[in-house]
């Protein structure tokens, strides 16, 4: 019997593609796209800007209203303190005495008590039952009353006064401790705060100088500018002397030398060297740290803060101080380095 066969042109049909294997490519592809869309969301979102050295600033002020009314609530309650601390120890001082006063009227008073009141009869007293008359033991024992009732007396009125004392004491001892306590609170109240004003001035950016005797400076760009700035603020309220380079007096061109000096940079002692010793900088492109020249023939230099303000020597009599570069016609800028 002849075996059927399948024909040349078929064969067995293929097996499909599961629907399953078709949705998770498509989720893949979905979920590619959607993160591409996401990445490209989070490159186009404007980044978190940082607080402008203004707003630093204006956050500094508001600490330091907050710090300047606990340093005079501490230095007022640091003053009671010590007024009242003086106070107790006065007191204790005319205590003492009142308390040995106080100790020994008792011990004479418990010893005459002891003789002639709680023992009974002593040798004495029998000596007078038996030998004096009538009326002397009668004056004897009225004047043993005397002395007992003189001691009592003495010792009633030491008393009074040393409660008195001891009350006042009493009172100022806690007065102490109280105002002891509030001066420590407030001293931990002035260090978080002094904490805060501390973190705010190092969040200023690099660029941002900060000194006590000169405004804050922005834009000042190099190390060394920095350094310059730094130093010569530092001298404001030293006294202008001719010829001097520091520490603790200048003239002019002493100061700029000895603050470019201790940014590592060296400057000749003559304004007319360090107006060569420097790039020549037009008044419009002037930043903080540069030298900036007066007058035709430069005998007066400063060192440019920004904002039309230098820091400098002025003249005998004047002490080094910040002030405006126009006050005095200016020559030039110069940067040194």
């Amino acid at each position: 019997m002849p075996v059927a066969t399948m024909p040349p042109h078929r064969h067995a049909p293929r097996r499909s593609a599961r629907p399953g294997g078709l949705r998770r490519a498509a989720h893949r592809l979905l979920t590619l796209v959607a993160a591409a869309v996401v990445g490209a969301g989070m490159l186009a979102a404007p980044a978190h800007a940082e607080p402008s050295v203004d707003e630093i600033e204006a956050a500094i002020d508001q600490k330091w209203r907050q710090l300047e009314p606990t340093i005079e609530q501490y230095n007022k309650v640091r003053a009671q303190l010590k007024v009242n601390t003086k106070k107790a120890a006065d007191l204790e001082k005319k205590i003492q005495p009142l308390a040995l006063e106080t100790e020994l009227a008792m011990d004479r008073i418990g010893d005459l008590a002891s003789r002639y009141y709680i023992s009974g009869p002593s040798q004495d007293i029998g000596a007078l039952l038996v030998s004096a008359k009538p009326h002397t033991l009668t004056e004897q024992l009225t004047l043993l009353d005397r002395l007992a009732a003189q001691e009592r007396k003495q010792l009633e009125g030491v008393t009074k006064v040393r409660q008195k004392f001891d009350a006042e004491k009493q009172k100022l001892d806690t007065l102490i401790v109280s105002q002891t306590k509030q001066k420590d609170d407030l001293a931990t109240k002035k260090k978080q705060i002094d904490a805060d004003i501390k973190k705010l001035e190092a969040s200023l950016p690099v660029t941002t100088v900060k000194t006590e005797k000169c405004p804050t400076i922005n834009g000042v760009v190099s190390d060394a500018a920095r350094t310059a700035i730094r130093t010569a603020c530092a001298q404001v309220g030293d006294p202008y002397v001719w010829g001097a380079t520091g520490p603790n007096s200048f003239d002019c061109s002493g100061l700029t030398q000895y603050a470019y000096k201790a940014a590592g940079i060296h400057l000749t002692h003559f304004t007319g060297a360090q107006w060569n010793e420097g790039k020549a900088i037009p008044r419009s492109e002037a930043r903080p740290g540069d030298l900036v020249f007066f007058f035709s023939d430069l005998h007066h230099v400063g060192l440019y803060l920004g904002n039309d303000k230098m820091v400098h020597a002025p003249r005998a009599g004047k002490p080094v101080n910040v002030s405006s570069i126009n006050t005095m016609p200016v020559a030039g800028f110069r940067r040194p380095g």
